[in-house]
C-alpha cells in the first residue's frame, strides 16, 4: 500500500474521532441540562403543591441555622481563608441577637394612679383599733378606662364702658373668637389630631373610627372625619412641600413604591404610592395613578444627587444626563439568590455568604463617619465585591437560560456598576432598605382600609403619612405633634414652615415665641389644665 493511499484512508478516522468527540461533548452538556431541568421540575411541583394547600413559606430571607455553617465553609474557600479560625468567621456572618427580657419592667412614671387598700376580713370584722400596722406589701397593676372626650365650653364676655352715656355710641368689647384649624369646625386640635393618628398611624379605617367613637356616645359620621380630614390636608401641605425641597437638596435619596386600588364605578383601578427617604431627615410619601417615567419625573423634579432605588426601568432616563447617580441595592440582589436555593441551593449558598459577609461588615461600621466607613469598605468589602463578581463571570456560561440562577446572576451583571457604587462615598448605603421599611406603612395600612377613595383622597393620605412617618424617624411622639401642629399652622408664617418638620420639631419647641403661640390657644390650655387638676378624669 501506498503512502498516499494509507494517508487518505486514515483522515475519515480522524474524522469520526472528531465527530466522536463533539457528540460525547454534547451528550454531557444535554445530561447536564436534563438534571438541571429536573430539579426545576420537582421545585415547580413542589410549590405547586403549596399553592393548592394554600400553605405560605416564610419571607425572611435568612438561612437555616444548620445551612449557615456550610455557607461559612464554602466562604472560606472562595476568600482563601481556610487558616483562620472559625470563631472569626463566623463572628462575620452571625444573625442578629436579640436581648431576651430580664424581668418585668416598671410602669412609667407619668399614668395616674388610683390607690386600693386591701384590708384582712378577720381585721374588718374585730376593728383596726385592735390591730397594729406593721407593714405592707405594694403591687402595681396595669388598667383600662374608657378613653374621654371632652366638650370646651368657650365664653367670650360682652363689656361696654360704664361712662357709655357720656359719649353717646356705645361701644361693645368682646375676644376675637379662638383660632381653630377648621374656622367654625366641632373639633379642636386634639380631636382632629386623634382622628389623624388612628386613621394613619395605627390604620383604622373611617368605619372603625366611627364605631368607636360611638362606643363613647359621640357621633361622628366618617363623611365628617373625612371632610376634617381633607381640608387639614390643606392646612398642613405647605410644611410637606417645605420638606420635600429641603430633601431635594440632601447628596442621596432612597426610594420605593407600591400599589394600591383606587375607587372607580364599575371597578377598583391600580394606584401608586411612592416613598422617598432623606436619611437623618425627612420621610416622604407620594401618589401617582401610573407606574411610569412621568410619575418619576413628578417625584424627583429637579433633583442632582445619587439615587438608591432598585433597577426597575422607569429610572432609566433619570442616569443618562448624569446628574442622578444609580445606586444598586445589595439587598434586591440577595433576594434573588434567594429564590434560587429552591433550584440550585449550592450555588445559592456561595452567593449568599459572600453577599452575607458584605452586610456583617456593614453592621460595624454603621453608625461611624463616612470617612471611617469608607476605609473600611476599601480594606475588606471591596475585595469581596470582586471575588463575587469573578464567581458570578465563571458561573455563568454554565448556567441555563431563564432559570432563577440566571436571572440572578444577569442581574448582578447588568447593574455591577450601580452595585459597586457604595465603594466609592462613605456616605451612600449598600441597601435600599430604609425604604422598603417606611413602604410598610401603607401595605399595612391597605390591608386594613383595601382601597383609597380617589385620587385625591391618595393625596391626603400621603400628606400625613409623610409627617407621622417622619415623626417615627425622629422619635417624635405623633399626636402631641399634630396637636401642636395643628394650633401653630393657621397664623405661622408661610417662609418659616420648615421649622414644624419633625426633623427641626424639638427645637422650635424650645423657641419663646412658639411657647407663647402654644399657650394662647384656648383648647390646648384647657385640655392640659383638666389632665393637670383631674388626672383620674382623662
Amino acid at each position: 500500500m501506498t503512502v498516499e493511499a494509507a494517508g487518505s484512508f486514515g483522515d475519515p478516522l480522524a474524522e469520526i474521532k472528531a465527530e466522536l468527540a463533539a457528540m460525547r461533548e454534547q451528550l454531557a452538556r444535554l445530561e447536564a441540562e436534563r438534571d438541571e431541568y429536573k430539579k426545576l421540575f420537582l421545585l415547580l411541583r413542589e410549590e405547586n403543591e403549596k399553592l393548592k394547600l394554600g400553605l405560605v413559606g416564610q419571607k425572611a430571607e435568612r438561612l437555616d441555622p444548620n445551612d449557615r455553617q456550610l455557607s461559612l465553609s464554602i466562604l472560606e474557600m472562595l476568600l482563601g481563608k481556610t487558616g483562620e479560625p472559625a470563631a472569626t468567621q463566623t463572628e462575620l456572618v452571625r444573625a442578629h441577637e436579640r436581648k431576651k427580657p430580664t424581668g418585668r419592667k416598671p410602669l412609667p412614671e407619668h399614668l395616674p394612679r388610683v390607690e386600693v387598700e386591701l384590708i384582712p376580713l378577720d381585721v374588718q370584722r374585730e376593728g383596726l383599733e385592735k390591730f397594729d400596722r406593721i407593714g405592707e406589701e405594694t403591687s402595681e397593676t396595669l388598667e383600662r378606662r374608657p378613653s374621654s372626650t371632652v366638650v370646651v365650653v368657650t365664653r367670650r364676655p360682652k363689656f361696654a364702658r360704664k361712662d357709655r352715656l357720656r359719649h353717646g355710641a356705645t361701644q361693645v368689647l368682646i375676644a376675637d373668637v379662638p383660632e381653630l384649624p377648621i374656622q367654625r369646625g366641632l373639633a379642636g386640635p386634639g380631636l382632629l389630631a386623634d382622628t389623624i393618628v388612628r386613621r394613619w398611624q395605627d390604620h383604622q379605617p373611617l368605619h372603625r373610627i366611627e364605631r368607636i367613637f360611638a362606643r363613647d356616645g359621640v357621633e361622628l359620621a366618617r363623611s365628617t372625619i373625612c371632610g376634617w380630614h381633607k381640608e387639614l390636608a390643606e392646612l398642613a401641605r405647605p410644611v410637606v412641600d417645605a420638606m420635600r425641597q429641603d430633601a431635594l437638596t440632601q447628596p442621596y435619596l432612597c426610594t420605593d413604591a407600591t400599589g394600591v386600588l383606587v375607587r372607580a364605578p364599575q371597578k377598583c383601578r391600580n394606584g401608586h404610592f411612592w416613598v422617598l427617604v432623606a436619611p437623618g431627615r425627612h420621610v416622604l410619601f407620594d401618589y401617582t395613578p401610573h407606574h411610569d417615567s412621568p410619575s418619576v419625573d413628578q417625584l424627583l423634579a429637579g433633583y442632582e444627587g445619587y439615587l438608591v432605588a432598585d433597577a426597575h426601568a422607569v429610572y432609566d432616563h433619570l442616569y443618562k444626563s448624569g446628574k442622578v447617580i444609580e445606586v444598586g441595592c445589595w439587598s434586591h440582589l440577595r433576594r434573588y439568590f434567594f429564590k434560587t436555593l429552591g433550584s440550585e441551593p449550592e450555588r445559592a449558598r456561595e452567593a449568599l455568604a459572600l453577599i452575607g459577609e458584605l452586610f456583617a461588615i456593614e453592621r460595624t461600621v454603621d453608625r461611624a463617619p463616612p470617612a471611617e466607613r469608607l476605609k473600611v469598605r476599601q480594606e475588606k468589602s471591596q475585595p469581596i465585591v470582586t471575588r463575587f463578581f469573578a464567581w458570578r463571570d465563571e458561573l455563568a456560561p454554565a448556567v441555563l437560560d431563564e432559570t432563577p440562577l440566571a436571572k440572578a446572576l444577569g442581574y448582578a451583571r447588568n447593574h455591577r456598576t450601580a452595585f459597586e457604587r457604595f465603594l466609592e462615598d462613605g456616605r451612600l448605603p449598600m441597601h435600599n432598605n430604609w425604604s422598603e421599611l417606611q413602604l410598610r406603612r401603607q401595605v399595612l395600612g391597605r390591608k386594613n382600609w383595601l382601597f383609597v377613595g380617589s385620587d385625591e383622597a391618595a393625596g391626603v393620605n400621603t400628606t400625613f403619612v409623610s409627617l407621622l412617618a417622619s415623626c417615627g424617624m425622629h422619635g417624635v411622639e405623633p399626636w402631641a405633634y399634630l396637636r401642636d401642629l395643628l394650633c401653630l399652622l393657621p397664623s405661622w408664617h408661610r417662609s418659616r414652615v420648615l421649622e414644624l418638620a419633625p426633623v427641626n420639631w424639638q427645637q422650635t419647641l424650645e423657641q419663646q415665641d412658639t411657647q407663647q403661640r402654644l399657650a394662647a390657644n384656648p383648647f390646648r390650655t384647657a385640655i392640659l389644665a383638666l389632665e393637670r387638676d383631674h388626672p383620674d378624669e382623662k
